[in-house]
């Protein structure tokens, strides 16, 4: 089975009513998306800022529903489960953030803030927190920090340990290392890779870096203006981009 199915997802927003006899003007933030990700498999979406690729991950994470089509986890429709039932549902998808200093609680310690998804599901705490920070290349003892005491690239290593401990099928990652530098960006990469051999893990990758997406990705999906303008092997794409969108982000990117 299919892990993630995304099928022709369109979200709407309305705008701030601009003229008192007027309506409100509406935004297609994603307008008829379709893709798959299977099991194991790593693939990019990129574009630039307001191309609708954030608002897809909202909508693939289940924190927002679409106003038409639908998002499939592992067979399930997202938008048409109970609360309950999504609740018992999400450990196997999880998010890592772009900001792990935002995600992260500042008056608490980083073990506190990694156990948070076992205890929403009631879980054991103690050895999985130990387990994931090993995994994300930290010290079990570093679970008794706090934020403040780590760089952006071990914060990150953080956010990823939390990401991993309820042991999900499925990691988004939206913009996870355009904070970093590119040094620190390389080993995040290199870690994420290693977690997927690893774990199994399925990787859906954000991003408005196309040699990013390009170095670490199976597949790539090209968003402009909400809509996907180009989907196809990550191979295939870096060396033939059909789209002119494509090859401006190639330029962008310094890679032609």
């Amino acid at each position: 089975m299919t892990l993630l199915a995304v099928e022709n997802v369109t979200k709407r927003y309305r705008l701030p009513r601009r003229a008192l006899l007027k309506p409100p003007a509406v935004l297609t933030a994603v307008d008829a998306a379709s893709f798959t990700l299977e099991r194991g498999q790593t693939l990019g979406i990129v574009g630039e800022s307001g191309s609708g690729k954030s608002t897809l991950a909202r909508m693939v994470m289940a924190f927002e529903k679409p106003d038409a089509g639908r998002v499939l986890f592992e067979g399930n429709d997202l938008a048409a489960l109970s609360p309950n039932t999504l609740r018992s549902l999400r450990p196997h998808f999880q998010l890592v953030f772009q900001d792990p200093y935002g995600s992260l609680n500042p008056r608490r310690t980083v073990g506190w803030s990694i156990a948070e998804p076992l205890r929403a599901t009631g879980q054991a705490e103690r050895h999985r927190v130990s387990e994931a920070l090993d995994q994300v290349g930290l010290r079990p003892a570093d679970a008794e920090k706090y934020p403040h005491e780590f760089s952006g690239g071990q914060r990150q290593r953080v956010a990823i340990a939390r990401a991993i401990v309820t042991r999900p099928s499925l990691l988004v990652a939206d913009e996870a290392v355009s904070a970093l530098d590119m040094s620190v960006q390389a080993q995040i990469l290199n870690l994420l890779m290693d977690l997927q051999d690893e774990l199994g893990l399925a990787i859906l990758f954000i991003s408005h870096d196309l040699s990013v997406v390009g170095s670490i990705c199976d597949s790539i999906i090209v968003m402009k203006h909400g809509k996907i303008v180009e989907y196809g092997a990550a191979e295939q794409i870096m060396r033939a981009p059909e789209k002119g969108y494509t090859r401006s982000l190639m330029t962008a990117a310094g890679l032609i």
